[in-house]
């Protein structure tokens, strides 16, 4: 008889940019036999969708939080022993542990903030490495043995997804092998701005001189600024990120500043042209063999890096 698969319920982080990163760590506890449940964001479920994987999403409030993980413990398997780890925790916060432990949850952290009594195992993070190598050393402590991270995410990206993409282009007149633009930025690097100041000049100067559709989706209040800086760009607001990765799986290029949307453009195998500024790449980039990293840890490259850059992504190199 083929062996159960055990039931990991995982908390996810907070950020698009930090689930994207943790995708190859999610498909390789699934590989191992784990039958995962996810808590998230609500927008997790949507970017998640091609993995199949079930999303809960995130209560707002600690009580409704450690009664969602206990009925998801009360709906796991029954495959636990009882004394093995049951829960991953992917965020940092003693809230995040401490809601487990009341659950009544065995979970595997990261000792952060006080919180290694909360846990069943907490272990020391990795320093000075990049946070997809952070995620990946949860899944080498769960599983007692380390491996490679792998080169490429590898977003799935599910078909539904995929026909809304496809409706979307149609009805705005937008080609395959687009440009996508993202001249947004959540949060900031060490308190400094994380958007590239030069990227309205670029995409009205500089970008059109490619001859093809340049696309710009923004987010929950950036449609302002998209219409207001953005003018030339094809604007499709308020697309699911589900949607967004299949637009991008069929662009030429994005152009991305250090944020969410860019890490799903290389996950899901799109080159990108990633602008840092004070961000640190060791620690951030955007994963994956085609991304080109400019500048970074404190400053912003010129118009003409970022189009040499473009140029090179449309040629294939």
């Amino acid at each position: 008889m083929p062996t159960p698969r055990r039931p990991l319920i995982v908390r996810l982080r907070n950020w698009v940019g930090d689930v994207t990163l943790g995708v190859p760590l999610l498909q390789r506890l699934d590989a191992e036999g784990y039958d995962l449940h996810l808590i998230g964001k609500s927008w997790a479920r949507d970017l998640l969708a091609g993995h199949g994987w079930p999303v809960h999403v995130l209560p707002r409030n600690w009580q409704e939080r450690v009664a969602l993980l206990r009925r998801l413990q009360r709906e796991a398997s029954g495959t636990s022993t009882g004394r093995e780890l049951n829960a991953l925790c992917l965020p940092y916060s003693f809230s995040s542990a401490l809601e487990f432990r009341l659950a009544g949850l065995r979970a595997l952290g990261y000792a952060y903030e006080g919180r290694s009594l909360l846990l069943a195992r907490a272990v020391q993070r990795p320093q000075g490495v990049h946070e997809l190598q952070v995620y990946w050393a949860l899944g080498d402590a769960l599983l007692g043995r380390v491996a490679a991270p792998p080169e490429r995410i590898g977003l799935h990206v599910s078909a539904e997804h995929r026909a809304q993409a496809q409706a979307l282009r149609a009805a705005n007149g937008i080609e395959p092998g687009c440009i996508v633009i993202c001249p947004f930025a959540g949060g900031t690097w060490s308190k400094q701005d994380k958007t590239w100041p030069g990227f309205a000049h670029f995409v009205a100067q500089v970008l059109p001189g490619f001859g093809r559709s340049i696309v710009v989706c923004p987010g929950p209040g950036e449609e302002a600024i998209a219409r207001e800086h953005y003018a030339s760009a094809r604007l499709l607001p308020g697309v699911g990120l589900g949607t967004y990765a299949a637009l991008l799986q069929d662009a030429a290029v994005m152009v991305s500043n250090d944020t969410g949307p860019g890490h799903i453009a290389a996950a899901v195998g799109t080159p990108l042209v990633s602008v840092l500024g004070p961000s640190d790449p060791v620690l951030w980039r955007a994963w994956g063999p085609g991304v080109q990293v400019l500048q970074g840890a404190g400053t912003w490259p010129e118009a003409a890096a970022v189009q040499a850059a473009v140029a090179r992504a449309l040629q294939g190199g």
